[in-house]
């Protein structure tokens, strides 16, 4: 069936395998037959590796009383079901102003800054990426 050279610890074996049937090989090495039984092969289960993606670090400057516009982003991969203000509202800071569903749970979204919403960038039921913009405040 086929043949084999092998060498352990300097010792030279020549290996013919018979024949297979199940788990029971015939095997000869140097012209001496042996009936082999076969184990099942140990696999070893290959866990993936999770990386979690990180933006490069932006300097922050505090955002309390910062004049300008904030952006709101998605601070991971998901689907919004639910968004709780409109352009020209006043809000809060840390006020919640999205729902996002990602990997089977909701998460609420909060307002980074207190100031007035001039825009928002998605909808109902869109699906965004992690960065992406949600919500403009001004």
């Amino acid at each position: 069936m086929r043949r084999y050279k092998f060498t352990i610890s300097g010792n030279k074996y020549s290996v013919e395998i018979k024949s297979l049937e199940e788990n029971v090989a015939e095997v000869e090495v140097n012209g001496t037959s042996y009936q082999v039984e076969l184990g099942k092969e140990v696999k070893t289960p290959q866990t993936p590796k999770l990386v979690r993606y990180t933006p490069p670090a932006e300097p922050k400057a505090p955002v309390l009383n910062s004049p300008g516009l904030c952006l709101i982003k998605a601070p991971l991969p998901g689907t919004i079901i639910a968004i709780s203000v409109l352009p020209g509202m006043q809000i809060k800071l840390d006020q919640p102003v999205i729902v996002l569903e990602a990997m089977k749970m909701e998460n609420n979204v909060f307002a980074e800054k207190a100031g007035t919403v001039k825009s928002v960038k998605v909808a109902v039921g869109d699906t965004v990426m992690q960065g992406d913009i949600l919500i403009e405040i001004e």
